[in-house]
């Protein structure tokens, strides 16, 4: 085995998990702060990309434009509540169709199971907006308060004038990204430019200063102060993920078969003959962690699989010459195995030296994750419900109707005697134009022999058929008249179906809706 490199080059951090599960407050106590320690490292920079894409979407989106046509918005992503339209990119969704948004609502959650039971709780960790903003909050916090132990230092001094400066500036800037973040939502519901200014004259709707005071205060609150115990207290789904993890699901995880016993002396300790692992117990994994656990204890509730601690892990194995991944992403299944084989099956205690070869690395015949142990068939069964559903969503969206006839009867009274003789029945319909364009739609009645009908407002003679103009992206509303004549009547059933048939003669788009005739039955 090789010698053991020298530990006193390794800084030992002072810190203390003090969120961990064997040292959990009970609610109503003083939360202690959490002074979590800056680290570099492969998964750091795929937060910081993370949150920069995340954040540029949410506050940039508004701001897109998207060409409609005059008829029509032209912003990319609006929820236009006043005319009850969504509309995103090319797609426009009607009050009738929020079926779609419920599909979406279906594929997100079917998404965050197949995600959870992969790789563990990677959404908490790298695309939560509490984790996002927390981790914006904390850059700002580390930019004016410095690291670690200098924000230690800071939060026991006494106040002074420099203490007072740093944290109004602090807090100051933590404000203004709470109102960035409660402005940028009102965005998503009228147009950007418009409103911005509405919203500086003192002229907007009260509802969108309320809405962003409200934004503000949550932001600032969760992601300035409250942090890790948002995730700890208020949310869900860490109670709700143990049901999605199986022994085959990525979390983070301290391998102690091979970091156990952990020594701050590990030279000394190999030359008295004590068995020593590859934990240096420098803390270092505790320090970065944000929300305040000792990975080292074990899967905890409060773990946002964030993996910080394995950025932290590995920059110490450097130094000290051992392999990375004390600290890594491993699944049960191989945790277990490698457990075995530290343990003699159980057996005994920990032992390094059963994991490493003659000459100091570890043995090749270790368990170790392969991407091929992600399919099985659990993720299979949540990737085919997440497809089907998405599936179903876009036949939806490339066959729906852009063209509807909705028709009701006449209730009181069913239908009148004329002084002629004819029937007459009257109906309420509603035609809806779902594209951004004025239409001329032709409304013709089919079957019903001899009967002709009429529509108050639109100039056209009694007949078969007329021509109405629709507004774009609009709903026209008729009051149609159909009349039957008396020597048509006789003989007829109880009641005669009918169908109003709606053409669009440019775009060759039809609706039909059935429809029936009343008449007295002393006249069939």
């Amino acid at each position: 085995m090789t010698a053991l490199l020298d530990q006193t080059d390794v800084e030992t951090l002072d810190a203390t998990a003090v969120n961990a599960a064997t040292r959990r407050q009970p609610l109503y106590a003083p939360r202690k702060k959490i002074f979590p320690k800056a680290v570099s490292g492969s998964f750091r920079r795929f937060k910081w990309l993370v949150m920069l894409v995340t954040l540029g979407i949410y506050y940039l989106t508004p701001w897109l434009r998207w060409d409609r046509g005059p008829y029509a918005p032209d912003q990319a992503v609006l929820v236009d509540l006043a005319n009850r339209r969504f509309y995103f990119f090319f797609i426009e969704i009607w009050p009738q169709e929020f079926f779609i948004v419920a599909g979406l609502l279906v594929m997100a959650g079917f998404g965050l199971f197949l995600v959870t039971s992969t790789v563990g709780r990677a959404w908490c960790g790298y695309t939560c907006p509490q984790t996002v903003w927390v981790d914006l909050f904390l850059a700002v916090e580390r930019f004016f308060e410095g690291d670690r132990n200098a924000r230690i230092r800071l939060d026991q001094a006494p106040m002074s004038a420099r203490k007072l400066s740093l944290r109004v500036a602090k807090h100051a800037t933590w404000l203004v990204i709470a109102v960035a973040t409660g402005g940028a939502w009102i965005f998503y519901f009228a147009d950007a430019p418009a409103l911005v200014r509405d919203f500086a004259t003192g002229e907007a709707a009260p509802v969108a200063y309320i809405t962003v005071a409200v934004l503000t205060a949550t932001t600032y609150v969760f992601g300035g102060l409250m942090r890790e115990q948002v995730c700890t207290y208020m949310c869900p789904w860490p109670r709700i993920q143990a049901a999605m993890l199986d022994e085959s699901s990525l979390t983070v995880t301290y391998n102690d078969w091979r970091g156990e016993p952990r020594s701050r002396h590990a030279k000394k300790a190999a030359a008295a003959g004590q068995p020593v692992g590859d934990c240096v117990d420098c803390n270092a994994c505790v320090a970065v962690c944000p929300m305040g656990i000792d990975i080292r204890e074990g899967q905890q509730l409060e773990c946002i699989t964030c993996a910080l601690c394995i950025d932290a892990c590995d920059s110490v194995m450097d130094k000290i010459g051992r392999e990375r991944g004390l600290i890594s992403y491993a699944t049960l299944a191989d945790y277990n195995a490698n457990m075995a084989v530290a343990t003699a099956g159980g057996a005994t205690a920990i032992d390094p030296a059963r994991v490493r070869a003659n000459d100091g690395r570890l043995l090749p015949g270790l368990a170790h994750f392969h991407l091929k142990k992600l399919f099985r068939p659990r993720t299979f069964v949540y990737f085919a419900v997440w497809s089907l559903v998405g599936v179903g969503l876009l036949y939806a969206l490339l066959t729906r109707d852009r063209l509807e006839v909705n028709v009701l009867h006449d209730r009181n009274p069913q239908y009148v005697l004329l002084s002629d003789g004819s029937i007459r029945n009257g109906y309420t319909v509603k035609l809806l134009n779902k594209i951004p364009e004025p239409r001329t739609l032709v409304v013709t009645l089919e079957g019903l022999e001899g009967a002709t009908m009429s529509a108050l407002g639109v100039e056209a003679e009694e007949g078969r058929s007329f021509s109405v103009a629709v507004e774009p992206d609009r709903l026209k509303t008729l009051k149609v008249y159909v009349r039957q004549p008396a020597e048509a009547i006789a003989g007829a059933g109880a009641a005669e179906s009918f169908r109003f048939v709606v053409a669009d003669k440019s775009s060759f788009e039809t609706d039909s809706y059935v429809a029936s005739f009343e008449a007295p039955e002393s006249r069939r």
